[in-house]
């Protein structure tokens, strides 16, 4: 039997609810679909929010098969196979890939000739943006769109489709915590009012609060999605502000972010934003990353927390980050300088630092080029110091 929210699955652009950013009458997207002139997409964002039910839309509406696969689970031939099968004909089919930010480099090689030559309609969907997993052959012959949390209002409509294909009724204060615990998740929303119309007639929040006992995410406005709170954790460990950092960790705790998501970003952090300031601030998030994606949640809280306190109360540079930035601008602008022959082989009078007490006088550029200005703070003072103490030359 087809649960709830099979049975409310949209079928035509008319029913979809919510990406009003994307999926409206005056939006390209879907003049596109109407036109059933289907560019290669990407569609990422929390879950329940419309991805898979979007591309079947678009598969019905263009009159075109339709085939899902997982990439997780997918082989290369199986998509050989469906590519064989649509050799010299009309028919372009709907290729769906679920989890595509998995896709590894060998099936997206696999992928990359069918959509240059418009063999098959390429469409991916991802909790994740797959910005950066996807090769930039991949993204440029496809269009990527974010998928946001349904609103109150949004989330409010499905619930009233729901109520007129069920006889049930429930309480203002169980359809409140219906709405609002599924976090901007129409699925979550219909699959916790299919189960307990199954035990009852007489929805209650006691009987809601028996099956899910708290939000499953992170907030039900489409602002308050992972990136935001992720965005608004790491403004915080920047601005220094330890309680407002240790809120949107909790948020992200709370409503189920994966460490990994929440670590990387912190690794990213101590590198960007406190530097050569803080150096052990690094090691610190590199450590914590490793020890709470082995222990999990939900002791790896702990380890977190630590994580974020130290963070916001180290001192502040961004200076090796501005710097490394600055250096690959200038080789992206075609400033290719010739390497100094004694760097290149050590038979053209190279001169051996450690010969000469560590450092020595000679030519590494060859231009003048001055990357990295230092902010002087932390411990980048002292390596300073350092810098300026080891090219003394004695008198």
């Amino acid at each position: 039997m087809n649960n709830l929210a099979t049975l409310l699955r949209p079928t035509n652009l008319e029913n979809f609810v919510g990406q009003s950013h994307i999926i409206h009458p005056s939006k390209a997207l879907y003049k596109l679909i109407q036109k059933k002139d289907i560019p290669h997409l990407f569609f990422y964002g929390k879950p329940g929010t419309g991805k898979t039910t979007l591309a079947k839309i678009i598969a019905k509406t263009i009159g075109t098969d339709y085939f899902y696969f997982n990439a997780t689970t997918i082989k290369v031939e199986e998509l050989r196979t469906v590519f064989k099968r649509y050799t010299n004909t009309l028919i372009k089919p709907l290729i769906f890939i679920d989890e595509v930010h998995r896709l590894s480099k060998n099936q997206q090689e696999v992928l990359l000739p069918i959509m240059e030559n418009y063999d098959a309609i390429i469409i991916g969907a991802s909790t994740e943006n797959p910005f950066f997993t996807l090769t930039n052959a991949i993204r440029s012959r496809s269009f990527t769109y974010e998928f946001k949390a349904l609103t109150t209002a949004e989330l409010t409509q499905v619930f009233n489709q729901a109520m007129n294909t069920l006889t049930i009724s429930i309480t203002d204060e169980a359809k409140e915590y219906l709405i609002n615990s599924s976090s901007g998740d129409a699925r979550a929303l219909l699959n916790l009012l299919d189960f307990a119309a199954k035990i009852s007639s007489e929805i209650t929040l006691e009987l809601l609060l028996e099956l899910r006992s708290k939000s499953i995410g992170d907030g039900i406005s489409s602002s308050d999605s992972h990136y935001n709170l992720a965005s608004a954790m790491i403004k915080s460990l920047r601005g220094s502000d330890v309680n407002a950092a240790l809120y949107y960790l909790s948020r992200l705790i709370e409503g189920g972010e994966s460490v990994e998501f929440i670590t990387r970003r912190m690794v990213i952090f101590a590198s960007e934003d406190i530097g050569n300031a803080n150096p052990n601030a690094l090691n610190l998030a590199v450590s914590t990353m490793i020890a709470s994606n082995k222990i999990g949640y939900p002791e790896c809280r702990i380890l977190l927390g630590q994580c974020a306190i130290y963070l916001a109360s180290s001192p502040k540079s961004n200076a090796s980050y501005m710097a490394i930035n600055k250096a690959l601008q200038e080789v992206k602008n075609g400033r290719i300088l010739t390497i100094p022959k004694h760097l290149e082989d050590s038979a053209f009078n190279y001169k051996y630092p450690h010969d000469f007490g560590g450092w020595v006088e000679q030519e590494y550029l060859k231009e003048d080029i001055n990357f990295y200005h230092s902010s002087n703070i932390g411990f980048e003072k002292t390596l300073n110091e350092w810098l300026k103490k080891i090219k003394q030359k004695e008198e």
